[in-house]
This record gives C-alpha cells, sequence and structure tokens, in this order.
C-alpha cells in the first residue's frame, strides 16, 4: 500500500483519473445505447417529422462466454443484448419497426467495434422495450384529455407537445469544467496513441487506464487486451507488452514533461500458470462481463474523481427534452467557451427543473479560478441556453462525445 496525506482545498495538487476504452462492457453499453437512439429518432423524424418519445438509456450487455488459447480463440456463447427503455411503436395508424431498426443498428454497431465477433451468431437480444408513460397521467374523466395518454403512441404531431413548448422532463444535472488538466489529456490520449497512431494487431479495445497524480509523480495502471488469433504464445504475449509499455512511455514523455511516471501494466497476470489478458474478442464482454449505460466514462470521456460530476447517463437519453442529456452538453459548451475566452478555469452546473422551459434552467453555477468578467460570463452562459435546439442537432448528427 502507497500511503499519501494531501492537503485538501483548491489548490490540491492531486488527481484521480480513470479512462474505460471503447471495448470496455459500460463503453460498449454507452456507444450502444446513443447509436440506438440516433437511429431511432433519425428514422422518426425523415419519416414523421419529429423525434418521437424514446429512452435507450437502460440498455445492458450481458457477457457470452470464449474460448481461448496461443493463435486461436472463439465465442462458444452469445453475448445477450439486454434492450431495456422505452420507444414510441406507433404514429398514427402506422406501426414503428422498432425491433428491426434495434437489431440492424446493434449488429453494425458491436461488428464494428468487436470485429472479430460475428454480429448474426455472436448476438442474442432480450427485450424488455414498453410505452409506459412517465407519471403524471390523471385517469379520471374530465373535460380535456390528459396528453399523456397518448406519449408513446401520438396520434398525430399535435400529441408532441414539445413541438410547441421545450419543457425539461426531469429535475437533474449538467455539470462540466475546462480545460482539462495535462494529465487528463494524457489519459484520453493513451487510447488513441495505441489504437491510431501505431498498428498493433493484437491489441483488443477493453483499455483501462488509472492514473494518479501527487505533485510531480504520476502513477499509472493500465490493462491491455491481446487477441488470442494474434499471439502465437507466451513469449509472444510478453514482448507485446514491453512494445505498448515503451509506446505510453514515450508518450508520457512528450504529454508530462518533469513528472516521474511509475507505468504498471496487466497486473493481475501470472505467466507461470498461465493467466493472461488473452482475449477471442479484445473484450472482457465475451467472458461473462456485463456493461450498463452511465457506469463508465463521463460526457468528457474520462472518470475523473477529484473533480466534479453527476452520475447522470447522457446516453441514450431522448435528444431533444431530457434535462440530464441537453445540459450536460451545455454545460460543457459553457465551460469550454468560457475556458477559451478567459484562459483560466471553470465549473459549470446547469440545473434543471422539471416542466420548466428548457432554455431557461432554474439554476446555472459558475465557478471560476482566475479574474473574469460577470457580465460578459452571462452573455455567455444565456447564449450557450438560448441555442438548446443545436444541442439535439449535434446528438443527432454523432458529434457530441458522450463517453
Amino acid at each position: 500500500m502507497r500511503f499519501n496525506l494531501v492537503e485538501s482545498g483548491p489548490d490540491a495538487d492531486f488527481e484521480v483519473i480513470e479512462r474505460k476504452g471503447l471495448g470496455h462492457p459500460d463503453s460498449l453499453s454507452d456507444g450502444l445505447a446513443e447509436a440506438l437512439s440516433i437511429a431511432y429518432s433519425r428514422y422518426t423524424l425523415e419519416r414523421f417529422g419529429a423525434v418521437l418519445h424514446h429512452n435507450f438509456d437502460k440498455v445492458g450487455l450481458l457477457g457470452g462466454r470464449s474460448e481461448v488459447n496461443f493463435g486461436r480463440g472463439r465465442m462458444t456463447s452469445p453475448i445477450r443484448v439486454l434492450v431495456n427503455g422505452r420507444t414510441s411503436n406507433r404514429f398514427g395508424d402506422e406501426d414503428i419497426p422498432v425491433e428491426d431498426i434495434v437489431v440492424s443498428t446493434t449488429r453494425e454497431f458491436l461488428g464494428a467495434r468487436l470485429p472479430k465477433i460475428d454480429p448474426e451468431r455472436d448476438l442474442t437480444f432480450l427485450w424488455n422495450l414498453s410505452t409506459g408513460s412517465s407519471p403524471g397521467q390523471v385517469d379520471a374523466s374530465s373535460a380535456q384529455e390528459s396528453y399523456r395518454r397518448h406519449w408513446f403512441a401520438p396520434r398525430d404531431l399535435s400529441d408532441l407537445r414539445e413541438l410547441e413548448r421545450l419543457a425539461c422532463n426531469d429535475t437533474s444535472i449538467g455539470t462540466a469544467y475546462a480545460p482539462l488538466s495535462p494529465l487528463e489529456d494524457f489519459v484520453l490520449q493513451v487510447e488513441k496513441e495505441l489504437h491510431e497512431e501505431h498498428e498493433l494487431p493484437w491489441l483488443g479495445t477493453d483499455i483501462k487506464v488509472l492514473a494518479v497524480r501527487s505533485g510531480n509523480s504520476v502513477d499509472l495502471t493500465m490493462c491491455l487486451p491481446q487477441i488470442a488469433d494474434e499471439v502465437a504464445d507466451l513469449a509472444t504475449y510478453v514482448a507485446n507488452i514491453e512494445t505498448a509499455r515503451a509506446i505510453v512511455l514515450a508518450l508520457a514523455g512528450r504529454m508530462l514533461p518533469g513528472h516521474r511516471v511509475n507505468l504498471f501494466t496487466n497486473t493481475r497476470d501470472k505467466p507461470d500458470l498461465p493467466e493472461l489478458y488473452l482475449t477471442a474478442t479484445g473484450s472482457s464482454i465475451e467472458s461473462g462481463d456485463e456493461g450498463l449505460v452511465g457506469r463508465g466514462n463521463r460526457a468528457n470521456g474520462l472518470i475523473a474523481t477529484a473533480r466534479p460530476y453527476t452520475m447522470e447517463g447522457a446516453c441514450g437519453k431522448n435528444p431533444v427534452y431530457h434535462t440530464g442529456k441537453i445540459y450536460t452538453v451545455a454545460a460543457q459548451r459553457i465551460a469550454d467557451e468560457l475556458a477559451e475566452t478567459f484562459g483560466t478555469g471553470f465549473r459549470v452546473w446547469v440545473i434543471g427543473q422539471a416542466g420548466r422551459e428548457l432554455d431557461d434552467p432554474w439554476e446555472v453555477l459558475v465557478a471560476h479560478e482566475g479574474p473574469v468578467d460577470a457580465n460578459l460570463v452571462e452573455v455567455t452562459v444565456k447564449s450557450v441556453m438560448s441555442g438548446v435546439t443545436t444541442i439535439t442537432d449535434a446528438l443527432l448528427a454523432g458529434s457530441v462525445r458522450l463517453y
């Protein structure tokens, strides 16, 4: 055990940062949920002229089983896709092919993210979609029928109240900060450096990076999955680890000058058994591990536990009016714009109140680390919030980082 006693306060000189790679089961669930939301939204927008009510933010992936050895790996039981959430399955007299949209999108997404699987054979679907309305509908007879009766089966566009009045669907919080620290930038870059800057066919995507900094000392632990088809023997496995270590240490030298970096890799490996992070697909989702939306990276791609964040799982939520999703993106836009304008650090909280106009948050809190012009800060906040519909456009274009 390494023990550190750190003095707390605004100038505390420590960080604890984690990133789950794109092939981590939680990241796969986040990515799939958002892909489903985008596909469904685009379908209904093109077909009916509006994004219909839906939420895929409770999607889960339940691990399959695999068999691996040096030189070969294969799936022996499929990954189970838990399709959990709510969707509108009708518009007027027309049925919406929700299951077709979900199945085709899932096979395309996971097939691309895990190219070693067979999307037809290695995926099975568990269906738990509903059309249950949120609380608010009163069934007692009245002169005016509750609009929630048609929430997930609109008769026409007039049943979509958000087209007339865009309001928060929930009381929740979006929070963000900017700029990233050098260590945060480094943790984000590790995955890109290994997968995009170097040709490492043996390296899977279920990479995890955990960094702890105290002063100028950085302890870094990485989990690096290897793909069995590309690893002939134990000596190759060990050599691959050394290759990755050299790449990451060189990156640290460039991005973290003046820091002492202690790098640990695949700390659970036992080569003498051998027990190794050797996989068929490059992800632990093949061997019983499970993933759920919202349990992984925050919207900026990091789990920075000494920074402000909420447990809001933005992926898969409705991109038109879901408070937690829209306000998470809005908070990041505000923080980024302010950091660029003033050249100092900002933390932003955008707080929504159910039923309130979406472009008029209940409260916005902005914390700054250096001198600012209060009027210009307020102008920036109001400018971002007045453009919440552009956030929807960006989400549907798939151009917003959410995990």
